[in-house]
């Protein structure tokens, strides 16, 4: 491992993202498609636990759901590394987000038109803490396809919120958002610290 002149051991500095979003939405793709290492999934079985409080519809085909996170990584430099974190969709896993949250620079929130309720609790998180995100809307096969006007319209995005198209299986198309992302922070002010609420599945206006 390199070292400094003083024999200090070199350490890149890491920067923290997380992969956010509805039930099904594309999280743990999105990461498998970005991360340069095999990526950590707690995708479990859906259960019993989930019947009669998950709305399956447009995802009838899942048969899994990530319980605690999806972790990924991916190397700018030499010096900066960009670790990846999916939140979990199900809502009775939601207390995990504000742990998640915690030192991250930004966000991404996945967006599936077929559901699209499901992504408003998610930009009312960010919102509420004064986290700066994009909307990325992720265009499944057989989704009809909305001009993104009309997108930024259906969620109330505030004019300062970047929104992008993806298909999060495609690392090329993937890697564009994050780094839509990563232009977005460095052209705007981190915003002050608030303190934190405790999460709620909104929705908007």
């Amino acid at each position: 491992m390199p070292a400094y002149s003083n024999d200090s051991d070199w350490t890149p500095t890491a920067f923290k993202v997380l992969i956010a979003g509805g039930f099904g939405v594309g999280k743990t793709t999105f990461i498998a498609a970005t991360s340069e290492i095999p990526p950590l999934s707690t995708e479990e079985l859906l259960t019993e636990a989930g019947v009669g409080t998950e709305d399956l519809t447009g995802v009838e085909g899942k048969t899994t759901t990530t319980v605690a996170l999806d972790f990924g990584r991916i190397t700018i430099d030499s010096e900066n590394m960009l670790y990846l974190f999916g939140t979990p969709g199900q809502d009775r896993f939601w207390f995990m987000w504000d742990e998640l949250c915690h030192g991250a620079l930004g966000a991404v929130v996945l967006v599936d038109t077929r559901r699209l309720p499901d992504c408003f609790a998610a930009v009312d998180f960010f919102e509420s803490r004064h986290m700066r995100f994009l909307v990325a809307v992720n265009e499944f096969d057989g989704a009809y396809r909305y001009d993104p006007p009309e997108v930024r319209a259906a969620l109330s995005l505030r004019p300062e919120v970047p929104l992008v198209i993806c298909d999060a299986r495609h690392p090329q198309s993937a890697t564009a958002v994050l780094m839509a992302l990563l232009r977005h922070l460095m052209l705007t002010d981190p915003p002050p610290v608030p303190a934190h609420p405790s999460i709620e599945a909104g929705s908007r206006a």
